[in-house]
């Protein structure tokens, strides 16, 4: 009576996990199966201590999960338009950890680290104004066409994501000398067929992936709210004109302008680049109705400062006097020389109540005369290759007004 007694107390239990287990792993498998991986990669050692390193740490995990909460229903989004499997947003996090502003040595930026060769080459603009790299959902389109590039040429998501990091010539040769696409052969470590951070990257990724998608975790922690929370946030693209102020925006729809310039990390600047056509900015989903309800198109004169021009100004004076590149006002005001008159009036990109002492920024200078890259790193205590890095500069080579940027 007593065995039977203790059984019926706890069968209900031993069955709950036996069925919590079966969930995992079909969803696991599911996973793995995304990646055209063979279930055995369950058992990798080296994956499944990455998998235990981060869960040793799953602070760090989920607040990138967190932080980035707002954009990842549209990352997958992105994905699925162009047949990726939505389980590589994880290599995303792995290349950038979801930090918009992430940015390597290597010069490689934005979510998805792109080199600015490969930006190029999918068409990501990057100029005085805007970097691309950093934008949303056009850097997902263009990770999104380059895995697909790759998965067309190799034939296998994994190998794909493979050559992501190392490129698809140095893993072609890999398959070459391998015999095999194999992956289980590819990450043989004494035979080093692909470099130890690739070897490690796809591991890496397949680790993040199995986390973000454990459930029973989620449920079981205190990060269960991402399990919703994920699906019930979005962001909207919203087309503005040559000159409009991010500040305004969020006042306009209620929004921190932090969070706003957040979403919008592609612009360089806290408004709208001197484009005819204008520029996409991002919103929260939730704040579109108010955007359209509110929005109505000011003049610029009445968001910016005025400068009235006066005997002996010059663009390079001006900018100086603001914080301001003198590239960016003559490109601001479309003006086609560097000649001024009298009582011009020059718009300044600068909001109007704002004053003058707090315009310079401790992450910014403005080139003056004498100035050398040596010079300004040595006053800033930084490095000539850091300012290199942040401004893409490859020579010595900076002009009177030019503004550098000095900490990413």
């Amino acid at each position: 009576m007593i065995i039977r007694y203790l059984i019926t107390l706890f069968f209900p239990f031993v069955l709950f996990a036996n069925l919590t287990y079966d969930v995992n792993t079909d969803k696991e498998l599911e996973l793995l199966n995304s990646f055209d991986i063979e279930p055995s990669f369950l058992y990798d050692p080296v994956m499944n201590s990455m998998k235990r390193k981060t869960l040793s740490k799953d602070k760090h995990f989920f607040r990138a999960m967190k932080d980035a909460y707002l954009f990842i229903p549209a990352i997958k989004n992105t994905l699925s338009k162009y047949d990726v499997p939505q389980e590589f947003l994880y290599l995303a996090m792995a290349e950038s950890n979801f930090h918009t502003k992430a940015y390597s040595k290597k010069r490689a930026a934005g979510l998805w680290q792109f080199m600015p060769a490969t930006a190029k080459h999918f068409h990501l603009k990057i100029d005085e104004y805007v970097d691309e790299r950093r934008d949303l959902i056009k850097s997902t389109e263009a990770a999104a066409k380059y895995l697909s590039a790759l998965h067309k040429r190799f034939g296998k998501w994994y190998l794909a994501a493979i050559a992501y990091n190392c490129g698809g010539g140095r893993l072609n040769q890999a398959i070459k000398k391998a015999g095999t696409d194999d992956l289980a052969v590819l990450l043989d470590q004494k035979k080093k067929y692909i470099p130890r951070e690739s070897r490690n990257y796809i591991r890496k990724i397949v680790a993040l992936a199995l986390i973000g998608s454990d459930e029973q975790y989620l449920l079981h922690s205190e990060y269960e709210y991402l399990l919703n929370r994920a699906n019930a946030y979005s962001i909207s693209t919203v087309k503005l004109s040559s000159g409009e102020s991010l500040a305004r925006i969020s006042k306009l729809i209620h929004i921190p302008l932090k969070d706003l310039k957040k979403l919008n990390r592609h612009l360089k600047y806290d408004f709208v680049p001197p484009y005819k056509k204008g520029c996409n900015v991002y919103i929260p989903y939730i704040k579109l109705a108010e955007f359209k309800q509110k929005y109505t198109k000011e003049s610029i004169k009445n968001i910016y400062r005025v400068h009235v021009v006066t005997r002996g100004d010059n663009l390079s004076y001006i900018g100086k006097k603001y914080g301001v590149s003198y590239r960016v006002i003559k490109d601001f005001n479309h003006l086609k020389s560097n000649r001024l008159h009298l009582k011009q009036k020059i718009i300044i990109p600068i909001p109007k109540k704002s004053a003058l002492k707090k315009i310079s920024s401790k992450h910014y200078y403005m080139v003056k005369k004498g100035d050398s890259l040596e010079s300004i790193a040595k006053a800033h205590k930084i490095s000539v290759q850091n300012i290199r890095l942040q401004n893409h500069i490859r020579g010595s080579l900076i002009r009177v007004g030019d503004r550098l940027r000095l900490y990413e």
